[in-house]
This record gives C-alpha cells, structure tokens and sequence, in this order.
C-alpha cells in the first residue's frame, strides 16, 4: 500500500482524455463494483459506456479538467470537473435548497472522483479533490452522489460538502443526493 505521499497526480485538458478513457472506466468500475451488475444501470447513467458517454459529452466543456493520481507508475485514482453555470448544474426547480451564491459566483461541478478500493482511505480521494479545485479555481464545487455511497459521503462530509436535496437528472432516473461546498483559500491545500 501507498500512502498519500508516493502518489503523483497528473492534470488532463480535454484533448488529452480519450486515449484514457478505458483506464478511467476500469478505475470506476473497481471503485463501483455495486453498480457494474445492478439492472438498468446503463440507463441510469450509472454503467462503464454510459461513464463513457459522459465524460465523451463532458469535454466540450471549457475548463473540463481530469486528475489522475498515480502511484508506482499504477494509475489509482481520478477525477474530473469543469466550470459551469448554476443553471446547467442545478436546472431551474433548485433555487429554495441552495444559496444564492452558487448561483452568482464561480461553480464547479465535480462529476466524478473514484479511487481502487485497495488505495482507497489513504488521501489520494483528498489530493484528487485539491488539485480540481486548484485547477478550476471555483467559489463553489458541486457534486451528485447516490444516498447509499457511504464512504463517498464520508469523503465529502470531510472536504467540506453539504446536503442541499434530493436530485434526479431524469424524471425517472435514480435520486441522488446534492451536496454543495463553499470553496475557501484553504479548500484547495486538503
């Protein structure tokens, strides 16, 4: 095992990313392996090609960034984010559950973090997390997660997120829960 220090984390811009994606999928698919075989998870979004179709949508983006934290030469971890508006990120029927911040000033709407489980609980999720926000630089990060990922709730509880509601992206998609994190100059140096 690693600890945090023997991980390099590397910083992709979008036209860096599709030779990584198979390796991207394999992370998440180790990271989830509670949704790889769940019924109507490619149509949830919750599958590798439906990851695939994503993040493929996701790099138009300005600002799309991915981390990747590597250790030993091992690609462990990752991460992506981009900046985006309140009203792509939150859609029109959110404005009572989250402040009036996040929608005037910068956001980043962090769209996966996924460490192996055999790194996980050794800070590289954190190191991932600090290099977005150095990246992106944002006022506010953003993040969906489902309500029964516990140890990924327990990651954002200690980064500083907090629950601001239930989310579908669908109407018949899978609830989430919405969490939102007022960045400060120190969020950056987790």
């Amino acid at each position: 095992m690693s600890t945090s220090t023997d991980v390099v984390i590397r910083t992709y811009g979008p036209g860096q990313v599709p030779p990584l994606l198979d390796l991207i999928a394999d992370i998440w698919a180790d990271a989830h392996p509670e949704l790889v075989d769940i019924p109507g998870a490619t149509t949830a979004g919750l599958s590798v090609p439906a990851l695939h179709r994503q993040i493929t949508g996701h790099l138009k983006y300005s600002g799309f960034t991915l981390v990747a934290a590597y250790t030993a030469g091992t690609a462990v971890g990752f991460g992506y984010a981009f900046p985006c508006s309140a009203a792509y990120w939150f859609g029109p029927d959110f404005t009572a559950e989250v402040p009036e911040g996040a929608y005037t000033e910068p956001l980043m709407g962090l769209c996966e973090l996924a460490v192996r489980p055999p790194w996980q609980s050794q800070g590289i999720g954190s190191l991932l997390h600090s290099a977005l926000i150095k990246a992106i630089n944002p006022q506010w990060s953003s993040l969906l997660t489902l309500p029964s990922n516990e140890r990924g709730k327990d990651l954002y509880a200690r980064l500083g997120y907090r629950y601001a509601g239930p989310y579908r992206n669908t109407p018949d998609g899978p609830e989430f829960d919405l969490l939102l994190l007022r960045v400060t100059a120190s969020a950056g140096q987790t």
